[in-house]
């Protein structure tokens, strides 16, 4: 029998507000890259498929109800190798925002930045690979 990797299954929300903006929510401190800036999501549960997780995770973090129907695939992105760790693979869905009241529930900010905004912020490697990926194809 092979012995397989394992890896550590993260989904990802690309939210567009319909007018060039995209949110970005920055990790609290003291948190793993606490202080940077990321697309919001986290993991996903054992039994839950991503999609499913998405609509979680969202709900727990930013407050907003999304339908699992709206979420379009949008990319990936994967770490070559972890330390001590199963390796993460990132799992990008695109939405637009239905102008329903968010926070960040979970402690730092967001905020509403443009494509050439997220170009400059502080993100963690993958959001890094996850927002070159995106506006390649937007």
């Amino acid at each position: 029998m092979e012995n397989f990797p394992t890896w550590t299954c993260v989904v990802a929300l690309a939210l567009a507000d319909g007018e060039g903006r995209w949110l970005m929510h920055r990790r609290p401190p003291g948190k793993h890259h606490g202080g940077l800036w990321e697309f919001p999501g986290g993991k996903v549960e054992a039994g839950e498929k991503p999609r499913n997780a998405l609509v979680r995770e969202i709900r727990e973090e930013l407050g907003i109800a999304l339908s699992g129907d709206t979420l379009v695939p949008a990319g990936f992105a994967e770490e070559a190798q972890a330390e001590g760790r199963a390796p993460i693979v990132i799992m990008l869905y695109r939405s637009v925002w239905d102008g329903s009241a968010l926070a960040a529930l979970e402690g730092g900010a967001i905020g509403w930045f443009t494509q050439g905004e997220i170009a400059r912020l502080d993100k963690p490697p993958l959001d890094v690979a996850l927002a070159r990926g995106l506006f390649e194809k937007v």
